[in-house]
C-alpha cells in the first residue's frame, strides 16, 4: 500500500472512530454504544468489529449486528475509494479501535480471550 494512501486511509478511520462508531445508536431497549461498553456487555476486536463478551444478552447481541453492518459497509466504501482489500480496511480498523478503547472496557485481540484494557 502506497504511503499516501495509507495516510488517507488513516485519516478517514480517524473521523470514523470519532464519528460514527463512537456515537450512540439507540435500540429498543436503549442500549446505546457507549453504555454497552461502559456495562462491559459489548467490547473492540483486532478485526475491526465489535463483539459480545461472554453471551451478552439479546440488546447488545442487537446492537453488535447492527453496528458491526454499519462498519462493514464503510469498510467495504473506504477500500473501493482507496483501492485496497477490505481486510486492510478491517485490520487497520481494528488497531485503532483498540488503542482507542477507554481504560476499563472490553478488547479481543487476535487469538486471545476478552479481557479489560
Amino acid at each position: 500500500m502506497h504511503m499516501k494512501r495509507m495516510k488517507s486511509l488513516r485519516a478517514t478511520l480517524l473521523v470514523l472512530m470519532l464519528g460514527c462508531f463512537g456515537a450512540s445508536v439507540g435500540l429498543a431497549a436503549d442500549l446505546t454504544l457507549a453504555s454497552a461498553k461502559q456495562q462491559g456487555l459489548v467490547g473492540e476486536q483486532h478485526d475491526g468489529y465489535l463483539g459480545v463478551v461472554d453471551g451478552g444478552s439479546s440488546a447488545a447481541q442487537r446492537l453488535v449486528v447492527s453496528v458491526n453492518a454499519k462498519r462493514r459497509a464503510e469498510y467495504e466504501r473506504i477500500a473501493k475509494a482507496n483501492s485496497i482489500s477490505v481486510a486492510d480496511v478491517e485490520s487497520l480498523a481494528g488497531q485503532k479501535a483498540l488503542q482507542k478503547t477507554a481504560a476499563g472496557h472490553y478488547v479481543k485481540t487476535q487469538g486471545q480471550s476478552w479481557r479489560k484494557k
